[in-house]
C-alpha cells in the first residue's frame, strides 16, 4: 500500500470511527528494514501498510492489538533487531503505538508527508494488459492517468480509494498527451493500431517525455518507424520509442506477465539505471 493510499484509508476509518492504532516508526539505527516516518495500521481484523515485516512487524501488531483491548496504554518501544528478534539486519527500531483517533496536529493522518512519486505516467488502455498494470501500480508511489475513450472498459472502482491513479475517459485520446506533465512516461496500449500510431506520434512530436512504450511486435515497431520517418519525426526520437515493452528476458505473452515486465522497465527507468531500454524478444501483437 502506498503513502498515499495508507492515509486515504486512515481518513477514512476516523470518518467512520473504526478503532485502529498507528505503528510508526520513529527512529532508527544502523540497518534496518523501513526508515523513519514508515506507518501501519493496525485495526482488530486487518492490518494495512508494513513496517517492514519479519518478527518486528509481528510484535508490533500484537502490541497494537493489545493496546485497542485496554490491556496496554500508547508507548514508545526499542527494539534491538539483532538479539531480541533474530533479525539479521543488525540495527535497532524504535517504534510509537498510539491510538488513530487521539492523534493531534501534525500527527494526524492528513498531515502526514507523501514522498514525491517514483514516475508520472500517462497509461493508454483499460484492456487486459491495462488492467493488469493496474493492478499492479496500485501499492507504488507513482502518479498515473488511466486513459481510455470507452468507459465501460474499465472495471468497478476498488472499494478502497486509490489516490494516485485517476481514470480519464475522453475523446480523441491522443489530445490528452498535450497535459502531460515534463519527463511523464507513456505506455501504449490501447485495442487499436490506428489510435495506438496517433497516441505515440503525438508524444514523439513532444519531445519531453522520460519514457516510451508501445505494445506491439519488432513488425509493429517497423511499420511505426517507416510511418513516423514519413512525417518528418527526428530519428533520435524515434529511437527512444520502446517496442516491444517489457524488460529483456521475461518471457509470455500472458498480460500479466507483459504487465510485470513493463512495470519492472517503468521502475528501471526511474531509478536512472543505466543503458537505454532494449525491446524483448515479447511478440504481443
Amino acid at each position: 500500500m502506498t503513502p498515499a493510499a495508507l492515509r486515504a484509508t486512515a481518513l477514512q476509518w476516523l470518518a467512520e470511527a473504526r478503532p485502529a492504532v498507528v505503528v510508526e516508526v520513529a527512529h532508527t539505527r544502523g540497518s534496518v528494514p523501513r526508515e523513519a516516518g514508515t506507518r501501519m495500521l493496525v485495526a482488530a481484523d486487518t492490518v494495512h501498510g508494513t513496517i517492514g515485516g519479519g518478527h518486528l512487524e509481528l510484535k508490533a501488531i500484537a502490541g497494537a492489538r493489545r493496546l485497542l483491548a485496554g490491556l496496554d496504554e500508547p508507548a514508545e518501544q526499542h527494539f534491538p533487531l539483532g538479539p531480541a528478534l533474530g533479525q539479521c539486519c543488525g540495527g535497532a527500531v524504535t517504534l510509537w503505538l498510539r491510538p488513530l483517533a487521539t492523534l493531534q496536529g501534525e500527527h494526524r493522518p492528513e498531515h502526514w508527508p507523501l514522498p514525491p512519486p517514483c514516475f508520472a505516467l500517462q497509461l493508454y488502455g483499460a484492456g487486459h494488459v491495462g488492467r493488469a498494470i493496474v493492478r499492479l501500480l496500485e501499492d507504488l508511489p507513482c502518479r498515473v492517468w488511466w486513459i481510455d475513450e470507452r468507459e465501460d472498459e474499465f472495471p468497478p472502482a476498488p472499494a478502497l480509494p486509490v489516490p494516485h491513479i485517476e481514470r480519464v475517459c475522453v475523446e480523441p485520446v491522443e489530445a490528452e498527451v498535450a497535459s502531460a506533465p515534463p519527463g511523464c512516461s507513456f505506455l501504449v496500449l490501447t485495442h487499436s493500431h490506428d489510435l495506438d500510431l496517433a497516441i505515440t506520434e503525438a508524444v514523439l512530436r513532444r519531445g519531453d517525455f522520460g519514457f516510451l512504450g508501445l505494445i506491439g511486435s519488432a513488425t509493429k515497431r517497423a511499420r511505426f518507424t517507416h510511418r513516423f520517418e514519413a512525417r518528418g519525426i527526428a530519428p533520435e526520437r524515434i529511437a527512444r520509442m520502446v517496442c516491444p515493452i517489457g524488460l529483456p528476458g521475461i518471457a509470455g505473452k500472458e498480460p500479466e506477465v507483459i504487465a510485470l515486465a513493463a512495470v519492472a522497465q517503468l521502475l528501471q527507468q526511474a531509478a536512472g539505471v543505466e543503458g537505454s531500454p532494449r525491446p524483448s524478444h515479447r511478440e504481443a501483437r
